[in-house]
């Protein structure tokens, strides 16, 4: 039966620690091309900004994130991406304002509506609308530039003393110094008529067809469009000190925090996730909202169809991931399912329960999820009946979705189909048996045999089902729209089929591959040192693999975007801790590893080749030993690495890089895998007075500081939870023995 299961990668989890709390963690996603997720939003952020079915986010670096559908390069940030103190994101199109007062803009530009005008300096705010833009002078005047058919950019007589700007979808607003507003352009829902009295503004937004302010006594006025109730403020009105508006609902922070939401909610737009608290800022897009919280992290919820709320926070734990034609799946190591992407048939909508499941496989318009029973559940568009599995359903090993038809693989060898076969792709070939991995793809189907050799069958137009000779030797299938692709097991890779766009030119050199995947127009690779080659269509930039290109376990392409897995980063724990200096101390580290490869391995070798800035490596090599290691096989080290660190400055584990080292037991080869450092999550300050009162007694403080000063723990407390600066340990040790002697 383990013969039979699909080819599972390599997935490294080594727990890195210099004395923190971390949980293991499987894998995060990282996603590319229409649909751009994955994006870190844990902290550092200061500014957001929701566009049409995209986010942008503004460190305190300077730099910018964007996320969500990215079929106009809206999420494409132009280089160098620095120096920003601004953003605004509008349909389709995205405005960065730079420190030196230009605007930068990228993303559609079919209205000009990133033609900014000249000159392209002195800018102090920015705004973005549906087609259309607006920038703020220094000197009081607004410029416009875009889509002018509703007079959107026609700024009216004066333009002089504005100091604050927004755009709606097709009119625009301007905020006075003394307080009053100014609006122009499209008002057939009578978005520019401002009630009265016209003064005591201080912030405005404008929305799809409708206007919304903010009061200096705290209260928000609104007025236009109002079918969604977008116009009417719950009670009570009062406290609020910041507002955003979307294509049809409005979001506003109150004094405490929190934010309160109303107008449409058909995508839950307005269902601020628990808890509700702690929120600086917020951004309102078409029909998704984000908050960002006083920690520096971004929350995103309503509608997701092109991942504009990211993948669900954590991005960890997951072990599986399938890309559909414009949606995707992921499955956590908990056993449950997490979708995003279009939902038009239902294909994100995973039933209940969420429970059980052990593999995924995405559709055109549907989706399969394998449960731990064996048996199958399909959901999303059913008009061919590709969600009708044919009874019994029952001892399953492995699922694939075509555009508009399913497969299952049996235990005993042979292959289930249904759905659409209009070009036979239901039709398995006789006979139905020996079969080991199975792959679907627009109107053809695969099936790999356990003497090496591929079976297809379906529409063959473009050659997909015709396998070049010789047909042997093969270890993994995938299918894309109208071509194929099968690995070697000599990790080289063979491609036929539709080849318009050069998916079928396997790049160069040939070799060393583990894993594929074929899109609607483009594929996927993974080499054995957890990089990603990609070629074919890359009109979306799906092809364009972010950085850094390693520790990479899983693949998956979907129609013009593309997934990837990538593992959770080394991870050890500090055994031995020794003070050289005031702030620099050598660490010796033991690590564990869990073998989640579909092969055992022996004489494993951990080595951090790169540290941190503040790290001199010593000792770089953790040895596990020669004992072979079995699949979900876990080992703890014989052997420790030692490092030093200047801890002064702080450690950054997302620059720490490491090699793993083993050798397959089954076939002796050689492997290695280059696996990046992630930034770990932090456990909850304990700076605080609580931890003070709690060492009220001297002696007690004086054997608290020199415990967490030598061994990094002090009543389950670490070291590294105090963010470096915050307090000397080595002046405090001293300083309580010097009290607890000399009081």
């Amino acid at each position: 039966m383990n013969a039979r299961r699909n080819l599972k990668i390599a997935l490294v989890t080594v727990l890195f620690l210099f004395g923190m709390n971390l949980q293991a963690r499987a894998g995060s996603i990282v996603g590319w091309g229409d649909q751009v997720v994955g994006v870190d939003l844990s902290k550092g952020f200061v500014k957001i900004a929701a566009g049409g079915w995209y986010s942008l986010a503004l460190k305190a670096d300077g730099s910018i994130a964007a996320w969500g559908l990215n079929g106009d390069g809206s999420c494409n940030i132009p280089s160098p991406n620095a120096g920003f103190i601004a953003i605004a994101a509008g349909g389709s199109h995205s405005l960065g304002l730079k420190a030196d007062g230009s605007i930068v803009a990228w993303g559609s530009n079919w209205e000009s509506q990133y033609n900014i005008p000249s000159p392209n300096t002195g800018f102090i705010a920015i705004a973005a609308g549906e087609y259309h833009s607006l920038g703020l002078r220094a000197d009081g005047s607004i410029a416009g530039w875009g889509n002018n058919r509703d007079g959107q950019c026609n700024i009216p007589s004066p333009n002089t003393g504005f100091v604050g700007i927004a755009a709606g979808w097709t009119h625009s607003i301007g905020l006075k110094a003394d307080g009053s507003i100014v609006a122009w352009g499209d008002n057939r829902d009578a978005q520019c008529n401002i009630p009265s009295p016209n003064t005591g503004f201080v912030a405005i937004a404008a929305g799809g067809y409708y206007s919304v302010c903010l009061k200096e006594d705290g209260s928000i006025v609104a007025w236009g469009h109002n079918y969604f109730g977008q116009c009417d403020v719950p009670a009570p009105n009062s406290g609020f000190v910041a507002i955003a508006a979307g294509a049809s609902h409005n979001l506003g922070i109150k004094e405490d925090g929190s934010i309160i939401a109303w107008g449409d909610n058909d995508s839950r737009q307005c269902d601020v996730p628990s808890p509700n608290t702690g929120f600086v800022a917020i951004a309102a897009g078409w029909w998704h909202s984000l908050g960002l919280k006083a920690d520096g992290s971004i929350v995103g919820w309503g509608d997701n169809s092109f991942g504009e709320c990211n993948v669900s926070s954590p991005n960890s734990g997951f072990v599986g991931i399938a890309g559909g034609e414009f949606h995707s799946l992921c499955l956590k190591d908990d056993g449950s399912i997490v979708a995003w992407g279009e939902n038009g048939g239902g294909e994100c909508d995973v039933p209940s329960p969420n429970t059980g499941f052990v593999a995924i496989a995405a559709g055109g318009y549907h989706s399969l999820g394998l449960k731990e029973d064996a048996s199958i559940v399909a959901w999303g568009d059913n008009y061919y009946g590709e969600c009708n599995i044919p009874s019994p359903n029952s001892d399953f090993i492995a699922i694939a979705a075509g555009h508009l038809h399913s497969l299952g693989l049996k235990e005993d060898g042979s292959v289930v189909a249904w759905g659409a076969n209009y070009s036979g792709q239901c039709n398995i070939p006789s006979p139905n048996c020996g079969f080991v991995a199975i792959a679907a793809g627009e109107n053809h189907s695969l099936g790999l045999k356990d003497d090496g050799s591929i079976v297809a069958w379906g529409w063959n137009d473009y050659g997909q089902c015709s396998i070049p000779a010789s047909n042997t030797g093969f270890v993994a299938i995938s299918a894309g729209e109208y071509h194929s692709m099968c690995l070697k097991d000599d990790g080289s890779v063979v491609a036929w089929g539709d080849n318009r766009y050069g998916q079928c030119n396997v790049p160069s050199p040939n070799s060393g591959f583990v894993a594929i995947a074929g899109g609607l127009y483009h594929s996927l690779s993974l080499k054995d040192d957890g990089s990603i080659v990609a070629w074919g269509e890359n009109q979306f930039g799906q092809c364009d693999i972010p950085s850094a290109n390693t520790g990479f376990v899983a693949i998956a392409a979907g129609g013009f975007h593309s997934l990837a897995l990538k593992e959770s980063g080394p991870q050890i724990r500090v055994v031995n801790k020794r003070r050289l200096g005031r702030t620099v101390f050598e660490y010796d580290c033991t690590a564990s590893f869990e073998n989640l490869w579909g092969f055992a391995v022996r004489n494993l070798q951990l080595e951090m080749v790169q540290g941190s800035g503040n790290m001199t490596i010593i000792d770089p090599v953790v040895e596990f030993g020669d004992a072979e290691l079995e699949t979900r096989g876990r080992v703890m080290s014989t052997d420790t690495c030692t490092f030093r660190a200047d801890r002064s400055k702080p450690i950054d584990p997302s620059e720490i890089v490491w090699k793993v080292r083993c050798e397959k037991v089954i076939t002796g080869q050689q492997m290695e895998l280059t696996v990046a450092g992630v930034e770990p999550s932090r456990s909850a300050s304990i700076y605080s007075d609580s931890m003070v009162e709690e060492q009220s007694d001297f002696a007690d403080l004086s054997s608290f500081a020199v415990q967490w000063l030598w061994t990094g723990t002090a009543g389950g407390i670490d070291e590294d939870t105090i963010p470096d600066g915050t307090v000397n340990l080595a002046d405090f040790a001293e300083f309580a023995q010097h009290w607890k002697t000399n009081p």
